[in-house]
């Protein structure tokens, strides 16, 4: 976890929040799948 997070947070695919950490739009998308309404960084 400590080693992929940051990659993760530089890469677009993760964000630091207040409720912890979240999958953003782009990873969603990267995966194939919809991102749903609450995701981060919708576009």
């Amino acid at each position: 976890e400590e080693v992929c997070e940051p990659y993760l947070v530089r890469a677009g695919m993760m964000a630091r929040t207040a409720r912890g950490r979240v999958a953003t739009t782009t990873a969603w998308r990267h995966l194939g799948l919809e991102p749903p309404e609450t995701a981060v960084g919708l576009r």
